[in-house]
């Protein structure tokens, strides 16, 4: 008898489980895992698979008819075009708000902030794609509310995306801009601000407000919305470098 109510469990627990797609934001990348481990605690049978990239290519894809069932973005214009477009089931809300910070893998006295970009032993800065990414656009924003634009675009190095100006910054070019939360990736966690990031002036740019899309009637997509949008995710958000 024990063990046809061990065969019953399994089968009921197998139908029952189900997957998520998510197409999440290369700067989201890091808190993730915290989060999806956070999210089986309550729904252990649902497996999330994120897929990750900039939001324009991301949006783009599923444009193409790409099945994912979530889009986390770095920014509300992606999830309104899905949402216009009648790709989006219901209006997109924001999640967190990211923010920009300079990183170098090399040790300089970064106080000044933003100013600092134009030194001139500085001659590569690594941004994301201002066309694709939306912390490309809020980086080219800073710098042309720094009026520090004209002086500093010569030194421009486009990444694809957010996550791609880590790596850039940390083999490639003597800076990268890239958004807060990349500090908690463990790649860089252990370097120290003012030496070898800081962040910019949030008055700089305008507030990043990252979107949440619901992209398919999946219960266990839907689930995983909610989830995001509750103050338990916003709480680990915050901890990755995001603002409420």
């Amino acid at each position: 008898m024990k063990y046809i109510y061990l065969l019953i469990f399994f089968i009921f627990t197998s139908l029952n489980a189900g997957e998520v797609k998510v197409a999440v934001a290369a700067n989201v990348s890091y808190a993730m895992d915290e989060l999806i481990q956070k999210f089986n605690q309550t729904h252990p049978n649902t497996s999330v698979k994120t897929t990750l990239g900039s939001s324009g290519k991301l949006t783009t894809q599923i444009f193409h008819g790409a099945p994912y069932d979530i889009l986390l973005s770095a920014d509300m214009s992606y999830p309104n075009k899905l949402y216009i477009q009648k790709l989006a089931i219901q209006k997109p809300l924001v999640y967190a708000n990211g923010s920009l910070a300079i990183f170098s893998a090399k040790k300089y006295d970064l106080v000044q902030g933003i100013e600092f970009l134009k030194n001139s032993a500085i001659t590569r800065v690594a941004i994301a794609n201002p066309k694709t990414a939306p912390y490309g656009k809020a980086t080219i924003e800073a710098l042309k509310k720094a009026k520090l634009f004209q002086q500093v675009k010569p030194k421009l190095v486009y990444a694809e995306s957010i996550s791609s100006v880590v790596s850039y910054a940390l083999t490639a070019t003597d800076v990268g801009v890239i958004a807060k939360s990349s500090l908690y990736s463990k790649k860089i966690s252990d370097y120290k601000e003012n030496i070898n990031w800081v962040e910019i002036a949030p008055n700089l740019y305008t507030p990043i407000e990252q979107g949440i899309a619901l992209l398919s009637t999946n219960q266990e997509a839907k689930n995983f919305y909610d989830f995001i949008l509750s103050h338990t995710a916003k709480n680990i958000l915050k901890k990755y470098g995001y603002k409420q």
